[in-house]
């Protein structure tokens, strides 16, 4: 495994759970970044922005830059201000993701009284989601709006087990709308890799490996793009559920404290 030049990491249960790093997880980092390898970190979280999760990271042990990371929320936000710059966005989402994508420029309707005039309705993780939220994003796509998500990740793992995300969001906005979402932008989407790509320089999908804790997500997005593999069983999927799958990774690590030793 460290014949790759580039390194596409997860975070929840892969670099880190909950408060706390993976045990190995900052030695790991700081030997591929001494041999000359380029490192990257994906989350489809869109609870914080980019800069939290470098802060996050460097408090636990591993020194990152902001440019380092890559989230749902984040190249949602590229892609919106690319296909519709400016447009009126209603989101189903918590407040440091608003604040993210009107960053972009794009005009957050979610404190107007216009809500349901919005171009675009966007799904994501949110634990304040509620009927007034869905009503909202409702009446939105019944008149018109384009509807998009950050990610559909059915749960997020946290210590001691794992809690409904996105994916709940997204099924209940289709279910009273009949309208299927139109893109997610996270993983797997090739649109997460290739902006990660573009930020190692320009690196192939044949250079890197994309390392993480889900065989539908981390590990799918990895094989579209033709890059390499490598499952870790420290967040949601067991050797249990390894094996009943059709999806399987070029490696299987019990944590990503063993790259560096294989």
């Amino acid at each position: 495994m460290r014949r790759f030049r580039g390194y596409i990491f997860d975070l929840d249960g892969t670099i880190y759970l909950g408060g706390r790093a993976i045990p190995g997880a900052p030695e790991m980092v700081r030997c591929l970044r001494q041999a000359g390898r380029r490192v990257m970190f994906i989350s489809n979280k869109p609870l914080e922005p980019r800069e939290r999760y470098a802060e996050k990271l460097t408090r636990l042990g591993i020194p990152t830059d902001p440019a380092d990371v890559l989230t749902s929320g984040h190249v949602l936000g590229c892609w919106l201000a690319a296909e519709a710059p400016g447009a009126r966005a209603f989101v189903v989402g918590e407040p440091p993701l608003l604040a993210e994508l009107a960053a972009f420029g794009l005009q957050i309707t979610n404190d107007t009284d216009h809500s349901e005039e919005a171009d675009f309705v966007v799904a994501a993780f949110d634990r304040t989601f509620d009927y007034g939220k869905l009503n909202t994003a409702f009446q939105a796509i019944r008149q018109g709006a384009r509807f998009v998500a950050t990610n559909a990740d059915r749960t997020c793992p946290v210590e001691g087990g794992e809690i409904p995300d996105a994916a709940a969001v997204i099924g209940a906005i289709e279910g009273c709308t009949g309208k299927q979402v139109e893109l997610v932008a996270g993983k797997p989407s090739s649109l997460v890799i290739e902006a990660a790509l573009a930020r190692m320089g320009g690196l192939s999908p044949e250079q890197c490996l994309v390392v993480g804790d889900r065989l539908e997500t981390d590990v799918v997005m990895a094989q579209r793009a033709g890059a390499a593999s490598a499952l870790v069983l420290t967040g949601v999927t067991r050797r249990e559920h390894l094996a009943r799958s059709s999806i399987q990774p070029d490696y299987v690590l019990e944590s990503v404290a063993d790259i560096c030793s294989v």
